[in-house]
């Protein structure tokens, strides 16, 4: 796939983008789910190697190429490593899935109700490497804890601010303020959060667009001016740590929204399953996350 290739399998694809962007902090955590013991592995390099056979086993699992995942974002070691006896990058292109790759370092601690992104001077270098490899845009996390416009007004200036640097690598950033699905004001806060994002999707230049990836709003559809917006290429959904069946039945409430879950996706995969019990459970929950996402 060409860039205008990928741009249209993105915005009018029937399907949804899978989250394979653990990073180093939350690596352990997506192991042990995944039935890998901390004793299992010594260092961060085996632990990297283990979190990798396993992204590779999806990657390589007959159901991930069947059309219904239309994406996959990449933690960076991940991005670099090989599948199949290919790039990672390479792989999926031609499995029809368009790569994305994780680029923020991580949070700020908590001010204004909101965490912030940490410094990233050296963005650039990472997506001009990224898009040699045949990325097609990027993923960067930040988090809303609790109703505060000033908080949430920095955080959407943040994302922002970031996805024009991404802009001008060449890539298209998916902008990911989401907002933690504990807590008890969101549904007030969500209404702040869209029309921040509203006014600077409006300032964005002619020409330019970006990605969404939001948590899945209290009240549904309230997203859909977001999905509308010419400016969007396409919104995306976090499972935030629902399960999958609570996280599907409430995207299936959001017309036009797609899923991007990680959780969601992976939740029953175990290392010690054979092939044919890992697919067919990676397939199970393809295909519940795509009927969710095309609803």
């Amino acid at each position: 796939m060409n860039h205008q290739e990928m741009t249209d399998r993105i915005a009018n694809g029937q399907g949804f983008i899978a989250a394979l962007d653990q990073s180093g902090g939350s690596t352990p955590k997506a192991l042990r789910g995944y039935g890998i013991t901390d004793e299992s592995w010594n260092g961060d390099d085996e632990m990297f190697a283990a979190i990798h056979e396993m992204r590779s086993r999806i990657i390589e699992s007959p159901c991930f190429g069947n059309g219904k995942v239309i994406g996959a974002i990449l933690f960076e070691k991940t991005m670099d490593g090989v599948s199949g006896g290919k790039p990672v990058p390479t792989r999926l292109a031609e499995r029809g899935v368009v790569p994305f790759i994780k680029v923020d370092k991580g949070l700020e601690e908590e001010a204004n109700g909101v965490q912030l992104m940490k410094p990233n001077p050296g963005l650039e270098d990472l997506c001009n490497r990224a898009r040699a490899l045949g990325v097609f845009g990027t993923k960067m996390r930040s988090v809303i804890k609790a109703v505060n416009p000033v908080g949430i007004r920095q955080i959407v200036d943040q994302q922002f601010a970031e996805g024009a640097r991404i802009l001008s690598t060449g890539l298209v950033p998916m902008l990911e303020p989401e907002y933690d699905i504990t807590a008890t004001d969101r549904a007030e806060g969500e209404v702040i959060l869209r029309d921040e994002i509203l006014s600077h999707l409006d300032a964005l230049p002619d020409g330019q667009k970006v990605m969404l990836k939001l948590s899945i709003p209290v009240e549904a559809n309230l997203y859909a001016p977001l999905i509308a917006h010419p400016k969007v290429l396409r919104v995306v959904a976090l499972s935030g740590g629902y399960s999958t069946d609570e996280a599907c039945e409430k995207l299936a409430q959001n017309a036009g929204m797609i899923a991007s879950f990680s959780r969601g996706l992976l939740q029953d995969l175990r290392h010690g399953q054979s092939d044919a019990e890992f697919d067919g459970t990676l397939g199970s929950a393809i295909d519940q996350i795509h009927a969710a996402s095309v609803a």
